[in-house]
């Protein structure tokens, strides 16, 4: 068997992104318990800072819950025009060490440092240099994990953190990664954790010892898959240019709606803002779908909501708002509402170059929408997207901040 070629990858994560900016930024803040979003009767924590998280205050937990844990904690709403144009900052220091970057999200990124040493250095004296040009230049920390493969850089990361840096060679790669939890793997959510942890599977080493066809047979594809990871085997690279393949925007009611008419606003303003963004990057939607979480609770936890999508194919691809929309309120309708619902999401997927579309039928009717779309782009730009709308504005909020790094939007877009 030919033996994969050896990798340096860093997996470079920003120490509590949010929260740390803000605690830059107002120096009343340092040192106290600092979280952001939470806000509202279904609003979700996005950031904690780690004066907080001494509380058992985490990302994505309810902002009730995130209160009562922590009842002196500074609640704050988020800025985030500031966050990505921090974002941005710290990645242009990324990609002086090397072109090959790939971001997961605003405040994380793979490196592949694959090559470098002969005009750099070796990779910890890299990590080093990058963390202490961000911290110079940006004022805030960042951690480093570095390793043969991206799945264990990032959990080398993890560890480091807060501030930290940490290198596991390919001879120490087992060794770090089999005492490791099976939870700690990558796609190993708490459902998945628990059907592993009922078959016996704790560790790592666990799923490196198991035989493939009775993973398989457990988890499917994905066992033989999570078998080879647990071996130390990922030959996935980092992709600095990988492009979108959705968009979406979604939000969180205050309460549970079960009124279509409102619904069909909601979708309207979601369609306008993915089109937008679509028209923006220059590229074509062939599939529409609606996403929607029920509001009643079928299990504990944050996933114990059922979640329901529904997608349609275009008869030609589209940046069009209007377009959007209609399907996905069609998608809506035939459905048919069973019971009350606290998120409602839209997107598109199957994106193609702007000018692959094909020439329609009605070629006056393109034009005159395709005019109108200019001018609500030309308002948006000039005076921010919340100035004009076919949509309800305020008719749903969003439950967190995003940290995704969204194709196509503005600093004013969250």
């Amino acid at each position: 068997m030919e033996r994969p070629v050896s990798r340096t990858i860093a997996h470079a994560d920003m120490d509590a992104f949010y929260a740390s900016v803000e605690q830059r930024d107002r120096p009343e803040l340092r040192g106290r318990p600092v979280i952001v979003g939470g806000g509202g009767p279904r609003g979700v924590v996005s950031a904690a800072s780690y004066e907080a998280r001494k509380f058992g205050v985490h990302s994505a937990m309810p902002g009730y819950e995130a209160r009562r844990r922590c009842p002196d904690g500074v609640f704050l709403s988020g800025d985030m025009a500031r966050y990505r144009r921090e974002s941005r900052r710290i990645f242009e220091i990324f990609r002086r060490f090397t072109p090959a970057v790939e971001g997961l999200s605003l405040d994380e990124a793979f490196l592949d440092l694959t090559g470098t040493e002969r005009l750099l250095g070796p990779a910890r004296g890299v990590a080093e240099r990058l963390r202490r040009e961000v911290r110079d230049e940006v004022g805030l920390a960042v951690s480093v994990g570095i390793a043969p493969i991206k799945m264990v850089a990032k959990l080398a990361s993890e560890s480091a953190k807060p501030d930290g840096l940490l290198e596991i060679s390919r001879e120490g790669l087992l060794e770090f990664l089999h005492p490791l939890p099976v939870r700690r793997m990558w796609g190993v959510g708490p459902v998945t954790g628990k059907r592993l942890a009922a078959a016996g599977f704790h560790t790592v080493r666990d799923l490196a010892r198991a035989d493939r066809d009775g993973l398989e047979k457990l988890l499917g594809d994905w066992g033989g898959r999570l078998a080879r990871l647990a071996r130390g085997e990922d030959v996935r690279e980092v992709e600095p240019y990988r492009d979108t393949v959705s968009m979406s925007e979604e939000n969180t009611f205050s309460g549970d709606v079960d009124d279509l008419p409102r619904l069909e606003r909601a979708i309207v303003r979601h369609a306008e803002s993915v089109a937008r963004r679509l028209r923006r990057s220059e590229v074509l939607a062939r599939t529409v779908v609606l996403k929607v979480k029920l509001g009643r609770r079928r299990a504990p936890g944050p996933r114990g909501y059922s979640l329901v999508t529904r997608r349609a194919t275009l008869p030609e691809a589209s940046d069009d708002g209007e377009t959007i929309s209609r399907v996905a309120r069609g998608l809506l309708h035939a459905w048919g509402l069973p019971e009350p619902i606290r998120l409602l999401g839209v997107g598109v997927t199957n994106l193609v170059p702007g000018d692959a579309a094909q020439l329609p039928l009605f070629e006056q009717g393109r034009a005159r929408r395709e005019r109108l779309n200019q001018a609500l782009d030309q308002i948006a730009d000039r005076f921010g997207s919340e100035a004009l709308s076919r949509g309800e504005p305020g008719s749903a909020r969003r439950a967190g901040l995003s940290d995704q790094i969204k194709r196509g939007a503005r600093d004013d877009e969250a």
